[in-house]
């Protein structure tokens, strides 16, 4: 049976309000739609303030409106993050100077480079240095790694603030790859105020500036805004540039063909 939109949400509520926490795989099953389908109905309904997303599935709605810690960010949507990540690293060649952002997406830059040279990378980042570093050691990479200063937020294994800042604006560099907390109207969006002041200063004083969203991203909007997406070089994205945004479509880059 084919359901419409309304018709799986009404379904996914009353399931919701039955058993109280409710798994992407199951309700996918249930409706017989593909995990993503409900993926992205979970989205609509969490933006909704009907149901809030948690790992794997999605439980009644609470009230959270800071984002969430990184070690659990990590394992949402890790796949597709893994592969976009994936086609980012191949765009870093030798003797590049590149801006890594904190994000569970550019964190996985590093894992998947290899065979370049002599590439500087700049981070604000605790786990993406760690990550960069392990490349070195492996020889998949030569180079070095700059871990900006500034003041450390342990629950997203990261610094901001002034002295970040201030490290950054004497820095010139080739290409920025960031991060986000969603996309909507036209404009990239953040949680956290002072980690998308980093991000935009990466941004200002790079050549190119690369933008890594899964698709849970698209539709999202967040408390502070980092930039008009058109001041984007290119997005990297595992779904297509949604039809109604065809003015990004020349920036838009769909790993593995995308979907729609």
């Amino acid at each position: 049976m084919n359901y419409s939109k309304l018709e799986r949400f009404d379904r996914i509520l009353s399931k919701l309000q039955v058993e109280k926490k409710i798994v992407v795989s199951n309700i996918a099953e249930v409706l017989q739609v593909a995990p993503e389908t409900i993926r992205r109905d979970f989205d609509e309904l969490e933006e909704q303030h009907l149901l809030s997303r948690v790992h794997g599935g999605a439980v009644n709605f609470m009230n959270l409106r800071k984002e969430p810690e990184f070690l659990r960010k990590m394992d949402m949507q890790k796949d597709a993050k893994r592969q976009i990540a994936k086609v980012a690293a191949a765009k870093i060649g030798d003797g590049d100077t590149v801006a890594v952002d904190v994000g569970t997406t550019t964190v996985h830059i590093a894992d998947f480079i290899d065979g370049v040279s002599n590439v500087t990378v700049v981070t604000n980042s605790i786990a993406a240095a760690e990550r960069f570093n392990l490349a070195m050691e492996e020889k998949r990479m030569t180079g070095k790694v700059i871990l900006l200063g500034g003041i450390t937020n342990p629950a997203q294994a990261s610094v901001a603030g002034a002295i970040t800042l201030e490290w950054l604006s004497k820095m010139n560099l080739d290409k920025a790859f960031l991060s986000c907390g969603g996309i909507k109207d036209g404009f990239v969006y953040d949680y956290d105020l002072d980690e998308s002041l980093v991000s935009a200063k990466m941004m200002e004083n790079s050549c190119s500036r690369i933008l890594l969203a899964d698709d849970s991203k698209i539709g999202l909007k967040s408390f502070y805004t980092i930039c008009a997406l058109n001041e984007i070089t290119e997005m990297i994205c595992n779904e297509e540039c949604p039809a109604d945004w065809i003015e990004f479509e020349d920036i838009w880059t769909a790993i593995n063909g995308g979907k729609r």
